[in-house]
């Protein structure tokens, strides 16, 4: 659970919301995609951009592995697996999921992002940030309008 926790925190703050006010790499490779199955974007396209913003995204997690292993080597196995699991799920084409209410409620009960709530931040990228939990959410829209407000200010504006 820590790892879940404080992977998706450092995802969030430190790679996430940045990648969307400094870079175009983020956007342009994985919210650029017309297709959000998983399989198509990782697999069928082929293309090493990719899985460059794929290895990009599990950094946040790998950076506590270390620490984390020497508490539980399972739990962060386990950690891992969930992790990699949630981000395939999350993937999955709104109009192919079957309708699962109890499950989605215990989602929300648990402030876990679904399939749904991830297609809202490929249809608007200043909302829905938190790639496992939605509690990160609101804190995370609020430091990509400081970080907005940063890189107006100290970065000049190109034309």
């Amino acid at each position: 659970m820590l790892l879940l926790l404080i992977g998706d925190f450092i995802s969030t703050f430190f790679y996430h919301v940045p990648a969307h006010v400094f870079g175009k790499f983020h956007t342009l490779v994985h919210h650029g995609q017309k297709h959000r199955s998983f399989t198509y974007y990782a697999i069928i396209t082929r293309n090493p951009l990719v899985l460059l913003h794929g290895f990009l995204g599990v950094v946040p997690y790998l950076i506590v592995v270390p620490w984390l292993w020497q508490l539980s080597p399972l739990g962060t196995i386990l950690g891992l697996l969930l992790a990699e699991l949630h981000v395939l799920w999350r993937h999955i084409p709104i109009s192919e999921r079957k309708n699962l209410n109890t499950f989605d409620r215990l989602c929300n009960l648990f402030f876990i992002t679904t399939p749904e709530r991830h297609s809202l931040h490929h249809l608007n990228a200043d909302v829905a940030y938190g790639d496992i939990f939605t509690f990160y959410d609101r804190p995370g829209r609020q430091w990509l309008e400081c970080l907005r407000l940063l890189k107006r200010r100290f970065v000049p504006h190109q034309s």
